[in-house]
Order: structure tokens, then sequence, then C-alpha cells
């Protein structure tokens, strides 16, 4: 029964998790964002402190069910340690656990933490780790899926799906997201928990509370019978059939070990039994009964698992009146880079977010993507290439479980100047040209813009572009919508400081 709850429980919210990042509709966030919050280091980032006092709680009381139910990262082992089980069963053995490195890249995670070195603890926090790699390789594969139903309904004059552009947002982003998923896969193919109990900072910070859980896996020294299923069926290796001893820091409590004991020496119990002592495996009866016993008879939930490729598909060409391709934009250099509005500042971005991709995955104007600034690596930035921000739109903040984009309204994001548009006179259609435009001034959403004549003295000189910094909010819809090519008239340079104006 624990093992069928706890595989349930784990399948359900793995999936949920993953559709976050997979849906791009926003549909889902409206229910199950909360599952993004409550996964331990974004509770910690944003400073709510009731989760995380609930999670070490539920780790006192049952143990590391949390790397086995919440933890996406832990699911998603437990589903290629199932594919690889469907092969091969009782592949594994006891094994000491690697205490050195586990305590070093703790300390050096907790150091990069407090130090506020953004890329080392997003490149190790597990719910950040699984959440690139459902943003950059399976949201890719469920595009092209949408666009393919799209492509078909468009056939039968039926709108029930849209198409969406398949991209790399970040192609540093990307190869982080394809080796970290390399590494993982074959790291629960050959051992199972692996990564959980050697690489992870946050089981490695349960384990301390875990030593100490009421709930706990205990012997029966005199049901045992040496048969070593325990052993051989313990995705975290923690379980010495021998000497009837089991390791609570890097047991995750999936009940493996109790399904598959065919004479119910082991059990999930609170009190402590003294079958627990030397003594009582001593006076035991010698024998070593290992009658082939068929343990193939698991129950298993149905799991949905999406294999990445890296085969994207191709963009869209833009034409003009389906003669002419139109070129695309190139991204500027800005002196500062623009953060989401909502994220008050570039400091408190750098120290509250851990580079999920949730807001990036889930931005329906394709303006945020990771930076590949060092520093900041991973991190959210913006730009207008291919949209812009519409001050309508407040998702990025509604997702965000770490406190990194705080939740803005509406009319309170049209007020929000997060920077400032700044006229690039050399790139002008009007000047370089010698033609009528003023697109950035009709589309600016803030009344920025005005167009008035190059020459001040000559009313019938080309008329371009005065910005109005005071009222500019730096949506980014100048730069977006001017015609110039490849590079905007227009630019947005962002703030260290957002504010309202």
């Amino acid at each position: 029964m624990l093992r069928k709850v706890r595989v349930i429980l784990g399948a359900t919210v793995f999936l949920l998790i993953t559709l976050l990042f997979l849906d791009f509709t926003g549909t889902m966030h409206r229910w199950f964002s909360w599952l993004a919050k409550i996964q331990f280091v974004p509770a910690v980032l944003a400073l709510n402190f009731v989760v995380v006092a609930v999670l070490l709680l539920v780790t006192w009381f049952f143990g590391r069910v949390y790397c086995s139910i919440i933890c996406p990262m832990g699911v998603f082992q437990d589903v290629v340690e199932w594919l690889h089980n469907r092969r091969k069963k009782n592949r594994y053995t006891y094994s000491k656990g690697m205490s050195w490195l586990r305590y070093t890249l703790l300390v050096l995670w907790l150091a990069a933490f407090v130090m506020g070195v953004g890329a080392f603890v997003a490149l190790l926090a597990p719910y950040s780790s699984y959440g690139r790699i459902a943003a950059n390789l399976f949201q890719p594969v469920w595009e092209m899926g949408n666009n393919a139903l799209a492509y078909l309904c468009e056939r039968i004059d039926s709108y029930a799906f849209y198409s969406t552009d398949v991209w790399i947002r970040s192609m540093p982003t990307f190869v982080i997201a394809t080796v970290t998923f390399v590494i993982v896969f074959v790291l629960a193919w050959r051992n199972g928990r692996t990564y959980c109990n050697t690489i992870c900072p946050v089981g490695t910070l349960l384990s301390f509370v875990s030593r100490f859980s009421l709930f706990k896996v205990r012997f029966d020294a005199d049901k045992c019978r040496s048969c070593s299923l325990c052993s051989k069926n313990c995705k975290a290796s923690c379980i010495d059939f021998k000497t009837h001893t089991v390791d609570y820091s890097r047991c995750v409590t999936c009940g493996n070990c109790i399904s598959n004991c065919k004479f119910g020496a082991l059990s999930y119990s609170l009190s402590r039994k003294s079958s627990d002592s030397r003594s009582s495996r001593d006076s035991r009866p010698s024998s070593n009964p290992s009658p082939s016993i068929d343990s193939s008879k698991r129950t298993f939930l149905a799991s949905s698992v999406m294999v990445t490729t890296a085969i994207l598909a191709q963009e869209k060409k833009k034409v003009d009146g389906g003669l002419a391709k139109i070129e695309g934009k190139t991204v500027p250099q800005r002196h500062t880079p623009l953060t989401p509005p909502g994220s008050l500042s570039a400091q408190n971005m750098a120290r509250r977010c851990t580079g999920c991709q949730l807001c990036v995955s889930e931005c329906p104007n394709n303006v945020l993507r990771p930076s590949t600034d060092l520093l900041k690596l991973m991190q959210p930035t913006m730009s207008y290439e291919r949209g812009y921000c519409r001050p309508e739109c407040t998702r990025c903040s509604k997702v965000c479980p770490t406190g990194a984009i705080q939740p803005i309204r509406h009319e309170q994001k049209a007020s929000l100047q997060i920077g400032h548009a700044v006229w690039i006179k050399k790139n002008c259609i009007p000047l370089t040209d010698g033609v009528e435009c003023g697109n950035c001034a009709r589309h600016c959403p803030a009344g920025a813009i005005e167009m008035v004549p190059s020459n001040p003295n000559d009313e019938e000189s080309p008329y371009v572009p005065a910005i109005n910094e005071a009222r500019c909010i730096g949506c980014g819809a100048c730069e977006h919508l001017c015609p110039a090519r490849p590079l905007s008239a227009i630019i947005v340079e962002g703030h260290e400081v957002h504010r309202e104006i």
C-alpha cells in the first residue's frame, strides 16, 4: 500500500508540474501554480517559512518523501528507473554513501547561495534543473505536436488549436539542460537514485532531518531469510541485508523494499522493534532459502514519458505580400539588461532567481529568454525581436515561485517603468530612406513618443521620433514594431531599479 500511494501521488505531481512548463496557454497555472511554490528552494527564496516548515516537519515524520513525491527531478529518476526495471529486475546492491562528495557539494552550494552566485545555485537546484529540461527539451516537442494538430484542424476549418513559434531561446541554457538530462538519465538508468544521494544539495539537507524521522523502514530480524531482495530493489542503495541496517539519510521512502520482501521482515512503522538488535540476529537459525520467486507482479501507474529530441521545427519565413522575405532583427547591445516587470531590480532578480525557466516558457509574447551573462546565466532577461511586453500581460509575475518576479496587477504594470527607449538616428527610416514612418509613435501604449521635424527650423523636413523618457515604461513596442532592419532605430535600455511613474 505504501508503494502504491507513493507512485500515485508522485506520478500525479510530476505530470502536473511538467504540464506547467509545457502549457503555453496559461491554463494550468490557474489551478496548479502552487505546485511550483511548494518546492524547497523556491520556498526558501520566496521566504515562505510556512512551506519550509511543513516540508521539514513532513521529513521528520515520514522521511524523505519530498524526494519521492514532490520533487519532479526525483520522480523523473523513478520514471527512468521504472523503464530499466522492465528489462532487468533485482539489479541494485548496497553501497556506502559518498559522504565526502555530498557534503562538499552542499558546502559549495550554500556558499554560492550566500554570496549570490546564482548560476551555481541554479545548476544544482533539483526543481530548477528539471524545469530547464522540461522547458528546453520537452516543450519544443510538445509545441511541435500542437502545431501539427493546429495544421490538421486548419484543413477542416477548425481553430481549436493555434500554432506557436518553436525556437531555441538560449543556446547555452539549451546545452546545460541537455547535459543535465543526459547525466541524470544515465545515473538513474545505471544506479537509481545516485543523483539524489550524491549530487543534489536539497537531498543532502533533508538527510540531516530524515535520520531522526519517526516513521522508518525497519527490519524484523527473526523473519528475515537473507534473500537480499530488499537490497536488490533499493534504488537508493541504502539497505544492507547482511547487517539488517538502513541508511536513513539516503532512504527516500519509496516502499520498494517492503513490497518485494516475501517474508514480512520489513515494515514502515513508528515503533522500534526489538528485532533490530544484534542478539536477535545471532539467535536466528542459519538458513539460505533463495527460491526462484517471480517479483514481477507489481503495480505500475501509467506515466506520460516524453523522450526529447534536438530536432526543432523550422521557423516559418515571414514575407511581405508573399513576394519578399522580411529580414529578421538582430539583438541589440544594451548597456543595462532588461528584467521583467515585477522583478523590482536587477539585484533582486540576481539574488532570488534560480533559472527554472517557468516564466520563460510561460511568456506568450516571446519576450523572455535566458541570459547568457556568466554571472546571471539562465536567469530571464528581455528582448524585443519576436514581440514586446504587452501592458495587459502579467503572466510571468503570476508563475514565479521564488519571488524574483513579484505579482503585479494590470493597472500597476501600465505605470511600471522597467527601462526607457533610446532613438538611434543612423537607423531611422525617414532619414535613411526618405520616407514617412511614425510606427513607433502610433503603437506606443504609453504615449511617450511623438513625431517632430528632424530640423526644428524646417517643417518640411522628415519627421523623426522624440521620446519623453518620463512617460516611457520600456515595454518595447517601439523597438519591436520599428521597420528598420537588422537593427531597430529605437532600442530600450533597462533600469537597474524599476519605479512607478
